[in-house]
């Protein structure tokens, strides 16, 4: 499969794995306009075959949130506007074709830390820390932030950072919440790339399930999510992908559940 590339973006493939990497390492991955059109554009036409994705970025920072240059005299509705192709952005990230893996380091700030919110799994090397300025520049999150990020890490724990502009080293990130595997500087792709491994070899229903169902349930009453629960349990025991899963399972064929941790 072709490999794609831009300044802001670049895209390569293996096998049935994307891997989608931030390239404005001069702007420590500072977002702008373009940079949100192309990841709209990129998860928007994602091809069919791929079963897991890797976001991750060039340089010493994963992404410093949003490009301060780019803030015009724009009218509140304007604003809005410029806000919402955000969400219509990120969302694609959560909502698209495949689960996402997003490798953090570096800095991992304000909108970069909206963007990495969107990925389902988020792993943090070392060097990762965490912030979100907006509140001491006189700006309130934009890029889905205040939905995500608060689910993440709890209300309280973001409006410290907030209104404080207290940063969050990749330990405090970890035990808050942003991360679900906290691991050695340097060896992030390397763990993303095992996990994406791990995760395409899933049935693609029971993903689907995971991101497009799994966060809207737990936004519903408790009675309303476990009867939508019923429905999408009931359609994933029926895909032909889960049933060969099971007959491999049966037959001994598929690795047994190893029941011991298996380390950050």
């Amino acid at each position: 499969m072709p490999q794609t590339a831009s300044t802001l973006l670049s895209v390569s493939y293996q096998d049935d794995i994307a891997l989608v990497k931030l390239t404005r390492p001069e702007k420590r991955n500072a977002i702008n306009d373009r940079l949100v059109q192309a990841i709209n554009d990129c998860f928007s036409q994602m091809p069919e075959n791929i079963k897991a994705i890797v976001l991750h970025a060039e340089g010493d920072h994963f992404c410093a949130g949003l490009d301060l240059s780019e803030i015009s005299e724009n009218t509140a509705p304007e604003s809005v506007m410029h806000s919402r192709n955000w969400h219509a952005a990120f969302g694609k990230v959560q909502f698209g074709r495949a689960p996402v893996i997003a490798v953090l380091h570096g800095a991992v700030v304000g909108g970069g830390l909206e963007l990495a919110s969107s990925a389902h799994i988020r792993i943090a090397e070392e060097s990762a820390f965490y912030a979100l300025p907006e509140g001491k520049r006189g700006l309130f999150v934009g890029g889905g932030g205040s939905v995500r990020i608060s689910r993440l890490i709890g209300v309280a724990r973001m409006s410290d950072l907030m209104l404080t502009g207290r940063v969050l080293s990749a330990q405090e990130g970890h035990q808050a919440g942003i991360s679900q595997y906290l691991i050695e500087s340097g060896k992030g792709l390397e763990k993303a790339m095992e996990l994406a491994r791990n995760i395409a070899s899933n049935a693609a229903m029971t993903n689907y399930a995971v991101m497009h169902m799994l966060p809207r349930i737990a936004d519903q009453s408790m009675d309303e999510g476990l009867a939508t629960e019923s429905f999408v349990a009931a359609v994933a025991q029926k895909d032909p992908a889960t049933l060969s899963l099971l007959a491999q399972f049966l037959e001994g064929k598929k690795n047994k559940v190893q029941f011991k941790p298996q380390g950050q």
